[in-house]
């Protein structure tokens, strides 16, 4: 059984975080292999970018959520280290700009979508504005309650014009992300990484964790939910979902405009 079928949840399903384990391998157990896998798919990866790239008639987006240190970043180094940037973009999604505000929630959401041919990696997305937005009641229930319905009919546009979305939401338990905190806190390097207002969300984690489980019940675009407490089965799975997709979509070189045999360079 292929990954993806094992951790997307059926859209229309009703998600209940705590019965998916964060620590699960999904029945990996060996993770010098597993890390092997990884290296293969990101070296297919790839090929399949280039294919997409020179195609230029669909784009690809993956969308990264999660907790404070459940492993954004570090999934876009590790599984998009092979691709050309000239064909990647990626796009962090912060505390909106006086001008992003000043419009509708997925105006700056809009702005940043690949282009045909290109893949493009949304850290974080439009989906924080059913997230930290309900969270901590920066607008009404009135408000953001109809945002499930406005982000399925935008994701629904964006399928009807050739991007094909993939959604994944890295699951962290609460006791590993403090692990991750404190080795940030220990770490000079790692420093820059923490925030006090990383310990002040910690409050919030029931919170976040209903905001969640209504966030991927209520989008029809379905989600993989990806066991995060092991950096090494998160690639794996990240990678594998990503590469099957794109082998799915099967990318082709186009055809030439000329008989490349009959060209002769002097």
């Amino acid at each position: 059984m292929k990954l993806s079928e094992r951790l997307v949840v059926k859209p229309g399903a009703r998600v209940r975080l705590a019965a998916h384990d964060s620590r699960s391998t999904v029945g990996v157990k060996d993770k010098a292999a597993a890390r092997r896998i990884v290296q293969r798919n990101i070296e297919r990866l790839s090929e399949l970018q280039q294919r997409l790239y020179a195609e230029n008639r669909r784009a690809l987006l993956v969308v990264l959520q999660g907790m404070d240190a459940s492993g954004k970043d570090g999934t876009i180094r590790h599984v998009m280290s092979g691709v050309n940037p000239m064909g990647c973009r990626v796009t962090a999604f912060k505390v909106p700009s006086t001008e992003e505000a000043d419009h509708d929630f997925l105006w700056r959401i809009h702005r940043a979508m690949p282009p045909r041919g290109e893949i493009g990696i949304f850290n974080r997305s439009h989906y924080e504005d059913v997230l930290v937005v309900r969270v901590h009641q920066l607008v009404s229930k009135a408000i953001w309650s109809k945002r499930y319905e406005q982000i399925n009919r935008f994701e629904r546009f964006l399928a009807d014009n050739g991007v094909t979305i993939l959604k994944f939401f890295l699951h962290i338990s609460k006791e590993e992300q403090r692990r991750r905190f404190d080795e940030r806190l220990k770490d000079p390097a790692k420093n820059w990484k923490f925030s006090a207002t990383d310990v002040a969300e910690r409050r919030y984690w029931d919170a976040y964790m209903r905001a969640y489980e209504d966030a991927l019940s209520c989008c029809s675009t379905p989600w993989a939910v990806v066991p995060s407490d092991k950096k090494w089965f998160r690639d794996l799975a990240v990678s594998q979902i990503i590469v099957e997709t794109l082998e799915a979509m099967d990318p082709r070189y186009p055809t030439p405009l000329y008989a490349p045999s009959s060209v002769s360079v002097s």
